[in-house]
């Protein structure tokens, strides 16, 4: 597998920048917080800092009804009943998956990222929106779906898609699609574009970080590695949502460099959890995945905030973790193989591309 250490782009400019303090990665930033301290001040202190732009980099808020100065959406967290519901749904998604993969040439390897797609989307659905049946519960995951395949060439673009460009009619087309399915939904909790919001991101993240930990488990010894460890090093290592972003409301101070308004300020998950103050063990060993550091109990896990902090921290942040856990259980009760070597994507976050895979068919790992 490539590591983080080694990818080029934004995401090696971020590893490699200095950990002295907040650093500016341009001559008028933006600015890249990288200690802990700096990072919950950015991500708590909503007077300060307020949430950038919409996902699909229109710049349309008018479906904002949210408590925070910019107007955008603030999701209350899944509650345990809604996480038990899409546990369940995952369970029989994931084995459905993974018994109907038919290769049609014999040792056809297992995608991780489209074995993945329907269970995560399915039971995403099913813990956000309990009132639907199978049915209706299948299409609006679906849609979901269609819609995150069409935002994928808007957010990878260097600069955004033309109004009528075919990328963005594509995106506008399925997001309407989402919405109507939605607003035909009787006591929808919130307009139809907050739920649409919250689902797309309850989905890919989960996709990605699904993908990410078949990749480790499949590439490294797992004698006697607990699930939930081995979960948190995943999230340590490729934090999908591997950075966030913030804009000054005004000048702030952070950690005594003068920060101007209106100004770009990123808080880097997966800087964070390279930091050996937050993470047990040899601090040379910190790029290497290692799910052992964590039944030491010495350092929380979670601590380099995978899943954020303050108003806009990951409301399915419960039901992920269970997700990843029981994916996590069952990828160690088999011996998982790589077939080829995992890259990283940095188009929407990061993801393992390929991530292809089998079980029990003796072969070396990739590495």
């Amino acid at each position: 597998m490539d590591s983080a250490e080694s990818a080029g782009g934004r995401l090696g400019a971020v590893l490699l920048s200095p950990r002295s303090g907040v650093v500016a990665l341009g001559p008028h930033g933006p600015w890249l917080t990288t200690t802990p301290d700096q990072a919950r001040q950015v991500l708590t202190d909503v007077s300060g800092f307020d949430f950038p732009g919409d996902v699909t980099r229109s710049g349309d808020l008018s479906a904002s009804r949210g408590e925070t100065r910019s107007g955008h959406l603030v999701f209350p967290p899944l509650q345990p009943e809604a996480v038990e519901r899409g546990l369940a749904v995952f369970t029989t998604e994931w084995e459905a998956a993974i018994s109907t993969h038919d290769p049609t040439v014999q040792g056809e390897p297992y995608d991780a990222m489209l074995l993945l797609r329907r269970p995560v989307a399915r039971s995403t659905t099913s813990a956000v929106l309990p009132s639907l049946d199978r049915a209706d519960r299948d299409q609006v995951a679906d849609l979901v779906l269609s819609w995150i395949d069409a935002l994928a060439p808007v957010i990878a673009a260097r600069r955004p898609p033309r109004r009528w460009s075919r990328a963005r009619r594509t995106e506008r087309d399925a997001r309407l699609a989402l919405d109507d399915a939605l607003a035909a939904i009787p006591h929808l909790d919130g307009p139809p574009q907050m739920t649409a919001t919250m689902l797309a991101a309850g989905i890919q993240v989960p996709i990605a970080a699904g993908a990410w930990l078949l990749a480790w488990l499949a590439s490294h010894p797992s004698d006697g590695v607990d699930p939930v460890s081995a979960v948190w090093e995943t999230l340590r290592l490729t934090p999908p949502t591997w950075i966030t972003a913030r804009i000054t409301t005004r000048e702030v101070d952070l950690g005594g460099q003068r920060v101007p308004s209106g100004a770009v300020v990123l808080v880097s998950p997966l800087l964070l959890g390279r930091l050996h103050e937050l993470v047990p063990g040899d601090p040379d060993g910190l790029p290497g995945f290692d799910p052992h550091r964590w039944q030491s109990g010495v350092q929380r896990p979670g601590a380099w905030l995978p899943f954020g902090a303050g108003p806009h921290a990951c409301p399915g942040r419960h039901l992920g973790m269970a997700l990843l856990t029981h994916l996590a259980a069952w990828g160690l009760s088999r011996t998982l193989s790589l077939t080829e070597r995992v890259t990283i994507d940095q188009s929407r976050g990061i993801a393992p591309l390929p991530c292809r895979f089998t079980i029990a068919d003796g072969r070396e790992p990739v590495r």
